[in-house]
């Protein structure tokens, strides 16, 4: 693992050099001072997707959900788990598809909950349908740095 890791903030999305002896230690964002981390998934938007991918060297995993959606609302509470198990070693993003279109359509999302998973900005995995905390530790592991 490299001496440092560049983060983006969730929250004003400023772009954070974390040493990574560091990672574990609470890191707060430069500029607005937010936790990076938080333990929970962090919504993501049309307006800043892009920004929180490219600038993320950790692996990122999106969850496309919908409110309407019965699996996504089951599986909600196993990724909000998750992000408690995987952070800081993972970025874990919800994305709204009703509401972010433009993302939505770049994802080529046609079934939801889909999660896809990001390596330096380029996808590296992708599977739909809820799954259990142990099934969805699994697949998320095989994308860790």
């Amino acid at each position: 693992m490299p001496e440092a890791l560049h983060i983006a903030c969730p929250n004003c999305g400023t772009v954070n050099r974390v040493p990574t002896v560091r990672l574990g230690g609470h890191p707060k964002c430069g500029q607005c001072r937010a936790p990076l981390f938080d333990g929970v998934p962090r919504a993501v938007y049309d307006a800043n997707f892009e920004a929180l991918l490219q600038h993320t060297d950790l692996p990122v995993i999106v969850d496309c959900w919908a409110e309407w959606c019965g699996p996504c609302k089951m599986f909600a509470p196993v990724f909000e788990q998750a992000a408690r198990a995987l952070e800081p070693d993972f970025r874990l993003l919800k994305l709204d598809t009703d509401a972010n279109p433009q993302t939505t359509a770049r994802l080529n999302i046609r079934s939801i909950p889909t999660l896809i998973a990001f390596r330096n900005g380029r996808e590296a995995g992708r599977t739909s349908g809820a799954m259990s905390l142990a099934g969805f530790l699994q697949w998320a592991k095989q994308f860790a740095g």
